[in-house]
């Protein structure tokens, strides 16, 4: 049964104005956890009282790819004040994607995570996808490049079948090395370009992955939204209100 997450980032303007009661609301939606991208000028101890006073429990952050690396020992020890032991990098920025540099990195982070009991992450874009180093996929290459123990896979769901591949194949590939997926739904507008949308009304086969998730023994399903046209508490609300419904048909989620 895969527990359901939200990416606070969804939330972003929402916790620029009010964090923590952003935070109280996304526990009265039902949310088990929060994946952080931002620490808004919040200590740890104010973050780890917070988690503790609305039951979320802290189950990843994404951090900027130049801060772990010159950061590493802080971001680190930031996390595991908090509770959260999975820092993940988001996304590379076409300067920064030497492959081999990325592996070498990705590589000295991982060492420094697992030394300290934490676990280094890799979240993808639809690029890695559409993108090649030589033979392979950037995705694949990235993970065949860094040992499991130094790097595992958070699989964004809706970007993998954006970029052209059947991201239930890909869950299955990498059962063992993936802790966590994105839940995204997406309809591509006129251009081609996908819009995100509340799950359940696009087109990524949602059932069809979170059954492969629950088969793969991934722990963590996170409900992401880049943008909401439509206030975006509210479209949350209502992608948790579908995994509720998928629930109660006998669907392999807890909430």
């Amino acid at each position: 049964m895969l527990k359901i997450g939200l990416q606070l980032y969804t939330l972003r303007e929402e916790l620029e104005q009010d964090f923590e009661g952003t935070l109280r609301k996304v526990a009265e939606l039902g949310y088990a956890g929060v994946e952080f991208y931002h620490y808004f000028d919040r200590s740890p101890a104010e973050i780890a009282a917070l988690l503790q006073e609305t039951g979320l429990v802290a189950l990843g952050a994404h951090r900027p790819y130049d801060t772990l690396l010159n950061e590493t020992e802080q971001e680190i020890r930031y996390n595991l004040e908090i509770g959260n032991s999975r820092v993940i990098v988001p996304y590379l920025t076409e300067e920064q994607r030497n492959w081999e540099h990325v592996a070498a990195d990705f590589r000295k982070i991982g060492e420094a995570c697992k030394a300290q009991g934490a676990t280094l992450l890799y979240h993808n874009h639809e690029f890695e996808f559409t993108e090649k180093n030589g033979e392979l996929t950037v995705f694949d290459s990235i993970f065949a490049s860094v040992p499991a123990d130094l790097l595992e896979v958070e699989l964004d769901t809706c970007w993998a079948y954006y970029g052209g591949y059947d991201p239930v194949e890909y869950i299955r590939n990498y059962a063992g090395r993936l802790p966590v997926i994105h839940l995204k739904d997406m309809k591509k507008r006129e251009d081609g370009s996908a819009e995100t949308v509340v799950l359940g009304e696009g087109e990524v086969p949602l059932h069809a992955i979170i059954e492969a998730a629950a088969a793969a023994g991934v722990e963590w399903a996170v409900v992401e939204q880049d943008f909401c046209s439509r206030p975006p508490l509210e479209s949350v609300a209502d992608s948790m209100k579908w995994i509720q419904t998928y629930a109660a048909q006998g669907g392999k989620v807890h909430v």
